[in-house]
């Protein structure tokens, strides 16, 4: 029975000393997720086709508002056809939740720009999910919900 407690007490304190090193690693990815929204939203206000391309993972499931499910080569598309543009984007206190090599952001945020040359100023919910591959951010899904 000795060994035993002794294993567990070994299990905790590793554990124990582990911990400030993994939330650590929590705040460097969410720091590295804001910083791929924000080159997300640079991206898409500037049509930055090469950018976008490296960013956005090649299974990207892309929901608008209006409930229009897009892939990547479908986004892109309406990007660089003009059909949809982003004037601004503008977050309300985004909330990032990091899951080891995953990062889901959530929050309010303001879109402004044009759909076939229909201008709209939206204020929505949105979601971001993210996946560190290959030592870089790809988001894999976005999501907005309209708000009243």
């Amino acid at each position: 029975m000795t060994n035993l407690r002794r294993l567990v007490e070994s299990f905790i304190v590793l554990a124990l000393v582990s911990l400030p090193a993994q939330l650590h690693a929590q705040k460097n990815f969410a720091d590295e997720v804001k910083q791929a929204e924000q080159t997300w939203i640079a991206a898409v206000t500037s049509m930055n086709k090469t950018a976008l391309e490296a960013i956005l993972a090649k299974e990207l499931v892309y929901t608008h508002s209006t409930g229009l499910v897009e892939d990547k080569g479908q986004y892109l598309q309406a990007l660089t056809s003009g059909n949809q543009k982003y004037d601004s984007i503008e977050y309300e206190a985004p909330l990032i939740q990091t899951y080891g090599s995953t990062a889901v952001v959530a929050t309010k945020v303001v879109m402004k720009g044009a759909t076939k040359g229909q201008p709209f100023n939206n204020q929505l919910r949105l979601l971001h999910v993210w996946v560190k591959q290959g030592g870089k951010w790809s988001l894999v899904a976005h999501q907005t919900t309209r708000l009243p």
